[in-house]
């Protein structure tokens, strides 16, 4: 299992992990593919890739207006996945399908897990299916070789932490804040002790996202939690640099930088 066997490799070296989020077909496939490329050869040890949704309730603005230009692009499920095929062979790093649950509810999950299998996705975090709900999507996703990951707030009880953690796989990602996604100064007040709440439950690898933007807050992650989480703020350089000749070029020096922080002391 990639996951396991990067998570794995990381504590041996004593490295923190660094994991991005994309929005694909952003801004659209080709170039989103190119980004994808661009971020494995930097380092990333992680590669989220997020699946469109007209919904996006968790997302802040950067990666709502991200979403907007992927569905104008004419990106969906399938289409993701068509994606990721023609890139794994090309791919390092594990990728996970960072999604909506209604995109993988509406193509079916055995059918979503299948195909998602087939393309070489390595695990899946349906952000908005209840755990209380999530045993059959689970199974189906394991009967394809996937890793199930659940996300954890400063607001999950121990209870549904426990859950989480027996019916997780792969590594468990605890959002720093409450609130939606967004790029900001400094790491949440709370996010160490949320994390050890959560490790005191279980030895699953722990990656902390929400608000990571920064060498330094990587760096200041990695003394309590396995990985850090970089979302927004990479998805507002490919934005920034659309169009741009050396676009790729300045997605993986960020990514570089940030990768920069992950060694410990």
């Amino acid at each position: 299992m990639r996951l396991a066997d990067t998570f794995a490799r990381l504590r041996a070296g004593n490295r923190t992990g660094l994991v991005t989020y994309t929005t694909a077909g952003d801004p659209d496939l080709p170039r989103s593919g190119e980004v994808l490329l661009s971020l494995d050869r930097a380092g990333a040890d992680v590669l989220e890739v997020g699946v469109p949704f007209s919904d996006p309730l968790a997302d802040g603005p950067v990666i709502q207006r991200a979403t907007e230009r992927a569905i104008a692009a004419g990106t969906n499920l399938r289409k993701v996945l068509a994606l990721v095929a023609s890139l794994r062979s090309k791919l390092s790093a594990p990728v996970v399908l960072f999604s909506y649950a209604n995109p993988l509810l509406r193509m079916g999950v055995d059918t979503f897990a299948r195909e998602a299998g087939a393309a070489g996705v390595d695990g899946v975090l349906a952000l908005d299916l209840p755990i209380e709900e999530a045993g059959g999507f689970r199974d189906a996703l394991a009967a394809a070789g996937l890793d199930t990951i659940f996300l954890l707030s400063p607001t999950t009880t121990d209870e549904r932490i426990q859950r989480a953690a027996q019916w997780g796989r792969g590594f468990l990602y605890g959002i720093s804040r409450l609130g939606v996604t967004g790029a900001r100064d400094r790491v949440a007040a709370g996010a160490e002790a949320m994390v050890r709440r959560i490790r005191s439950h279980t030895d699953l690898p722990v990656a902390l996202g929400f608000g990571i933007s920064r060498p330094e807050h990587v760096a200041e992650i990695g003394r309590y939690a396995d990985a850090a989480v970089v979302g927004s703020a990479l998805v507002s350089l490919v934005a920034e640099t659309a169009g741009a000749p050396d676009a790729v070029e300045r997605v993986e020096s960020y990514v570089r930088s940030l990768k920069s922080a992950c060694r410990r002391p």
